[in-house]
């Protein structure tokens, strides 16, 4: 929408913490092992192959989405919610 109002979007990135997957979404060769993904899960690669979206690589242990997914130590969880730019409302804890 943005687009057609004349705004110029730069690629929006998406970091993730599996090669394999970030291969697949830059790959556009389809692999004998991948031909059971229903096409509608292609629509990645189709950004990617426009350039709306850019893909790179996070190790595990340093993904601040993790605060989302897993129970973390206090250190690892104070620091990703930093990163995430998430506080607690005052008045609580």
């Amino acid at each position: 929408m943005l687009s057609e109002l004349g705004y110029k979007l730069k690629a929006i990135p998406i970091c993730g913490d599996n090669q394999g997957s970030i291969f697949m979404a830059s790959n556009p060769v389809m692999e004998p092992h991948s031909k059971h993904i229903d096409i509608r899960y292609h629509r990645i690669r189709e950004s990617v192959a426009k350039g709306n979206v850019e893909l790179f690589f996070i190790d595990g242990a340093e993904n601040p989405t993790n605060l989302l997914t897993k129970n973390l130590p206090h250190k690892k969880f104070a620091k990703f919610r930093a990163q995430l730019g998430l506080q607690f409302p005052s008045g609580s804890i």
